[in-house]
């Protein structure tokens, strides 16, 4: 139980029994003399003894602890946390040894071991880079011809989540809702039609292939959709996938309406079909969860008291990579006026969204686009107190796990360091562009990368699932509280 506590507890307690056991050595020490002596009018001089002893026993030892803490312990975790940081989240720049300067050689130490990994590394990357360019332009190549496909392409697996859609199914399926890796393709068409038809293959002959239509009247859509089972993953029992093509019907009583081109690109992440999530979210491993890194611009600081969104961004990160292909960014209407210090912030006018749509519309988007994911934002209580407010009005509930990398950076650094978005890039060497810095696309971006850098290094401190993870954030929630409270 005493190996689980942090280094800083340790020594505190170290320094506790010190000063317990000199004050009560001395406690005991003037007992036995006021015994022995025998003389009863002495009773208060031992006293009075007794407790300026332990008043200055008391407070040397809180000043040694205070310099040590401050010198030994603090610096152990920062040295600690740095080294950390260069071995799992590509930091190259040199240790700084300031921190650890009255841990004699130490630091130096730790400065050459983690420059020769940084040397390591650099090499191995090297080399794996050269071994992997022709299997890099190969995989182009299948992209783009994956891509050109004239049909729309979807993989998923027996549990229905997506991994592998070309650009022609995200055209097809757009009206539907937002399809990206690992999420539910029953969520887009329904469950009905594809369960039944899966149910159905497991029966059939192999190479045998279902045909079905689907009809979205609500979205004015008719899709002709092809499924054939893929063969099971070598030394497997999970049931097979499956691929769809899709297709769409032209029918008068369906009309298309306007189509809107999108990039032909195809995404995929087939690592998805090995992966064996628990149904029970707190004992997924990080690096299997999906994640939806937002932010917002608003017309103020207080949500409660009136101020509105004016534009929402947000990333998908899937198997620990941001998917390229699957970014949401748009403006909001808020229905007042936006304050011209806010604007003088984020840059946002009342002309750029007068055509925006309102936030019950861009909050039902953002609602699918985080479909099945946990979010993350910096300083999130401020973000999701937005959406929160307006569930019943945007029709949908905001129930998924959140996570905020200003409790991340807790976690990793401590309570004392700055918890800033830019402190944390610029301690994760991660550059936001001063023109994206306060746009909600450019901090989602810095954000996903900040988190993404944080991820190994919460791995490698042993923080192997979710649950892990949020029991060590609650260790720093007043963080926030102090945060939304200035």
């Amino acid at each position: 139980m005493f190996e689980t506590l942090s280094l800083r507890f340790r020594v505190f307690l170290f320094f506790a029994f010190v000063a317990l056991g000199g004050v009560a050595a001395v406690c005991v020490a003037l007992w036995l003399g006021y015994r022995q002596l025998a003389e009863p009018e002495a009773l208060s001089a031992f006293v009075t003894s007794g407790a300026v002893a332990a008043f200055v026993i008391v407070g040397l030892v809180t000043w040694v602890w205070m310099l040590f803490d401050e010198n030994v312990a603090k610096a152990v975790d920062r040295l600690a946390t740095d080294m950390r940081a260069r071995a799992h989240a590509d930091i190259e720049s040199d240790l700084d040894q300031q921190t650890a300067k009255y841990l004699g050689d130490l630091a130096p130490a730790a400065a050459a071991v983690t420059s020769n990994l940084t040397d390591m590394k650099n090499g191995l990357a090297q080399q794996v880079m050269r071994e992997t360019t022709k299997i890099s332009g190969e995989k182009a190549h299948l992209e783009a011809v994956l891509s050109d496909l004239p049909t729309g392409v979807v993989i998923c697996t027996a549990s229905h989540q997506v991994v592998f859609y070309n650009g022609r199914a995200r055209d097809l399926l757009e009206r539907c809702g937002a399809v990206g890796l690992d999420r539910s393709l029953v969520g887009l068409l329904g469950a009905a039609p594809i369960e039944a038809a899966y149910a159905q293959l497991l029966e059939a002959p192999h190479e045998a292939c279902a045909d079905l239509r689907i009809d979205i009247p609500e979205k004015r859509l008719r899709l002709g959709v092809g499924m054939r089972l893929l063969d099971p993953l070598p030394d497997s029992d999970q049931s097979p996938a499956y691929v769809l093509t899709l297709r769409q019907a032209h029918l008068t009583d369906l009309p298309c309406g306007e189509h809107i081109p999108v990039p032909r690109e195809a995404t995929f992440d087939f690592a998805l079909m090995h992966a064996r999530p628990s149904k029970d979210v707190m004992e997924h491993r990080l690096e299997d969860l999906c994640y939806v890194i937002f932010d917002t611009e608003t017309t103020g600081l207080m949500p409660d008291r009136g101020d509105e969104v004016c534009q929402i961004a947000a990333t998908r990160v899937v198997g620990g990579k941001m998917v390229q292909g699957e970014v949401m960014d748009t403006l909001v209407n808020p229905g007042r006026k936006i304050p011209l210090s806010a604007t003088n912030v984020h840059g946002i006018t009342d002309a750029m969204v007068e055509d925006a749509p309102d936030f019950n519309t861009a909050g039902r988007a953002f609602h699918g686009f985080a479909d099945g994911a946990v979010l993350i934002a910096h300083n999130a209580p401020f973000d999701m107190a937005f959406f929160y407010r307006a569930q019943a009005s945007i029709g949908a509930r905001f129930d998924h796990p959140v996570l905020d990398t200003v409790l991340l950076s807790a976690v990793l650094y401590g309570q004392n360091a700055q918890h800033s978005l830019d402190a944390i890039a610029d301690r994760l060497e991660v550059t936001i562009p001063e023109e994206a810095r306060h746009t909600a696309l450019g901090d989602a971006l810095a954000t996903t990368e900040v988190f993404l850098k944080m991820l190994p290094m919460l791995q490698a401190k042993g923080i192997e699932t979710f649950g892990d993870l949020l029991a060590e954030t609650r260790k720093h929630g007043r963080l926030l509280e102090d945060l939304n409270t200035a």
